[in-house]
């Protein structure tokens, strides 16, 4: 059904450990520590961690339905009952505008027999809906998650903490409860949830991940993000331009990671440092990207807007990040994006200056996964990832981004580790 992985013990780090490991370091004013010197391989990338959160691990877990771009304009109208020529007409355009080539899907023919209720307009089917996303979710999270644990290494009893993120769910208590205990997690295992931050939740989560591991020395914290359409599937309204959108645009799927600091087992491989996070929302851009959970289910409404305003900050943004290493040009960093869409790409290449291949790895993942929500910044990753095994990527530093609703802005500084 779901495509999974597996799963090793947990660093134990007294407290004179940890004062002896700080002595002598410079503190800030307000009596934090400040990293120190870092050690270089041959290629100028760091080897050893200083205290900063390091990507350890990563997974996936995608639902079985495939869903190729080119039959998407049939599935949805046969799906939604819809026969009207000039949705028709509109969904071909944005199928070929959005760049993506194949999504995974929670929804089947058969998910829709059972439920008929989920493409007749004006019925209240809030209540099956969430029945269908709460189970899935946790689906697949959980394959994400054993997925992410088999890459680590080590056993689920290892981790510490749990940072879990979703945007299609709701009840009480939270996914986060349920994955715990599916993945065996210890009941000591540090819970927080992360809900309804839409396309910014993957930064998000690894900017708090890397809080409470380099606040945690020797904690290891699984991040899982996990995602489904169904919530907001219908059947298209003249009233609702913006589902066409998404039926063109969004898929499912889940994601995870692991994210440690302090010292590294022999077995962890990392190969991402976490040097330094920030966020901003723009005032006075909460309706642009809006989103209402009603008794049909959750509706979305995307400004055109969306690219200019993300423009209009962006170089500024990505200045307070750089500015960090005093770098000035920003070709002369690596860029993991988190890929809203291909104009929001567009955009931010043109404003930037950025060369053609910077964003290759983000068109990437928007080609092969679609716009999966929180989910898609890991996909980046996992393609970052394997450009830095190859060596391909010869920069040391880099950026991570992500836009949410808000409009909120995340990033991260990030450093390629061999």
């Amino acid at each position: 059904m779901l495509r999974y992985g597996l799963a090793t013990q947990r660093d134990h780090i007294d407290l004179e450990t940890a004062k002896r490991e700080t002595k002598g370091r410079p503190r800030n004013a307000t009596g934090v520590t400040m990293s120190g010197s870092v050690s270089r391989g041959a290629n100028g990338k760091s080897q050893d961690s200083r205290g900063k959160a390091m990507l350890l691990a990563l997974g996936k877990g995608l639902p079985d339905q495939v869903l190729p771009q080119e039959k998407v304009v049939e599935s949805y109208l046969q799906d939604s009952s819809c026969d009207d020529p000039a949705t028709r007409a509109k969904l071909e355009r944005l199928c070929k505008t959005t760049t993506v080539r194949t999504r995974y899907t929670v929804m089947t023919k058969e998910l829709l027999d059972e439920h008929p209720e989920l493409k007749t307009e004006g019925i209240p089917t809030l209540t099956p809906r969430l029945d269908i996303c709460n189970a899935a979710v946790i689906d697949l999270g959980a394959a994400a998650a054993r997925a992410a644990l088999d890459d680590w290494g080590r056993p689920a009893a290892d981790i510490t903490h749990l940072v879990y993120i979703s945007s299609s769910e709701l009840r009480l208590p939270g996914g986060d409860l349920h994955l715990a205990a599916r993945l065996g997690l210890s009941p000591n295992t540090v819970r927080t949830s992360l809900f309804f931050l839409g396309c910014s939740g993957g930064a998000a989560a690894l900017r708090t991940a890397k809080d409470i591991a380099e606040n945690n020395p020797g904690s290891r914290v699984l991040v899982t993000a996990a995602e489904t359409t169904v919530l907001g599937f219908r059947p298209p309204s003249y009233d609702r331009p913006y589902d066409l959108v998404g039926a063109a645009l969004f898929g499912d799927g889940a994601s995870a990671v692991i994210i440690g600091a302090g010292p590294m087992t022999p077995a962890e491989k990392p190969f991402l440092e976490l040097e330094f996070s920030t966020q901003e929302f723009l005032p006075g851009t909460d309706k642009v990207i809006d989103g209402k959970i009603s008794e049909e289910g959750i509706n979305f409404k995307l400004g055109r807007d969306l690219p200019e305003k993300i423009e209009s900050r962006i170089e500024g943004f990505c200045r307070t990040l750089i500015d960090q290493v005093g770098i000035k040009d920003f070709n002369d960093v690596f860029w993991a994006v988190h890929p809203g869409g291909p104009a929001i790409l567009n955009r931010l290449e043109f404003c930037l200056e950025l060369q053609p291949e910077k964003l290759k790895i983000s068109r990437k993942a928007l080609m092969n996964y679609g716009n999966v929500s929180s989910n898609t910044i890991f996909y980046v990753l996992e393609y970052l990832r394997d450009e830095l095994k190859k060596g391909a990527i010869t920069e040391e530093w880099g950026l991570l981004l992500a836009f949410g609703p808000g409009i909120t802005f995340e990033g991260l500084l990030v450093r390629g580790v061999n």
